[in-house]
């Protein structure tokens, strides 16, 4: 009998489960391999993701930003976002961390260094700063770390919707009368209407009707959103590659730029927790807080780069950042949540 039990391998703790258990739980899944080999693919083959190129990627893409778009609205319901208003304060802190402590810090360290507003790196991290928060990964922080879930799906909801219009208006007080980055924001705005709003609008419109449909498969929608972003990040970088605009970045900028999204991480991370404090917040609003207002929008970042920056080949340096601060910010999120989690498990 126990001869016949030996044999049995209970499920989920066989080597590869528990290996795929403990990569996702920092973040290391199979999104971020794929972002890393989009990379190397658009630098062995650039010329096959170009705009013109064979597989026309600029038209693909454009397509599925706006279905992207629409999938959202499907799924923003607003009885529940209705119902979410009453925690005015936590809200309040954890928007204006997103949208106002984020770029006024790189406005500021702009000035310090004297840093030129046209330069392409820098244009990436300030459209970092303008970024909503992310959904998924937010609410999934904030579940571990025992925090406040309701109100983590309010902000990464309501922070989404807002980017839409707050992120080009930032990018506007950056890049206006700027030419170097090929933004024109009358045409941006146009677009911006046409390509995102129009179908968030028609999803909440159609929200009655077909939300249950989109979040009965929203693993599915995930998934096509995730297959945009690999699309957009291979053609950008394609673009990039073929006109050698890598050509003055070596790892000792990749190196300093890291160094810089860890340190701009742990900054926002803790004037969040000590606003909150001041604010005295409950434990559960600041897990909330810190989470939602920390983190920042892959998904949002590579979608609106389509809308925002026309001239393709600027994109995937632009793009730096935000794939930098992803990757970052999911393992040091990952480790103080799991640490948090622990913690509160101890008290019991």
């Amino acid at each position: 009998m126990n001869s016949k039990n030996n044999h049995k391998t209970p499920e989920g703790i066989g080597l590869m489960p528990r290996l795929s258990k403990a990569g996702a739980r920092l973040g290391l899944d199979w999104f971020l391999v794929a972002l890393l080999l989009m990379i190397v693919l658009a630098y062995l083959w650039p010329q096959v993701g170009l705009k013109d190129g064979p597989l026309r990627l600029g038209i693909i893409t454009d397509v599925g930003v706006s279905v992207i778009f629409l999938f959202y609205g499907l799924r923003l319901s607003p009885a529940k976002l209705k119902a979410g208003l009453s925690n005015w304060r936590l809200h309040v802190l954890v928007q204006l961390s997103t949208f106002v402590l984020f770029p006024v810090l790189i406005l500021v360290l702009m000035k310090l260094v004297n840093a030129d507003a046209t330069d392409l790196l820098w244009v990436g991290i300030f459209y970092l700063a303008a970024l909503p928060s992310t959904v998924s990964s937010s609410v999934v922080m904030v579940s571990i770390a025992g925090g406040n879930m309701p109100a983590a799906i309010f902000n990464a909801s309501i922070s989404s919707l807002l980017g839409v219009f707050i992120t080009p208006l930032w990018m506007g007080v950056l890049l206006a009368g700027s030419e170097s980055t090929g933004i024109n924001m009358q045409d941006v705005m146009l677009k911006l209407v046409m390509q995102v709003l129009a179908p968030v609008i028609v999803g909440v419109l159609l929200h009655g009707r077909f939300g249950a449909l989109a979040e009965k498969y929203k693993a599915k929608i995930r998934l096509f959103d995730q297959s945009i972003i690999l699309l957009i990040v291979y053609s950008s970088f394609c673009e990039s590659y073929a006109r050698d605009l890598f050509g003055g970045l070596n790892m000792w900028h990749l190196i300093g730029l890291g160094t810089g999204m860890l340190a701009l991480f742990f900054l926002v991370y803790s004037l969040i927790t000590g606003i909150s404090r001041l604010l005295n917040l409950n434990p559960e609003d600041e897990i909330t807080a810190v989470f939602c207002g920390s983190k920042k929008s892959l998904v949002h970042g590579t979608v609106m780069s389509k809308v925002l920056f026309p001239d393709a080949n600027v994109v995937g340096i632009i793009l730096l950042p935000i794939m930098l601060y992803h990757a970052l910010q999911l393992l040091i999120a990952s480790i103080i949540a799991q640490s948090k989690s622990r913690k509160a498990a101890a008290k019991l």
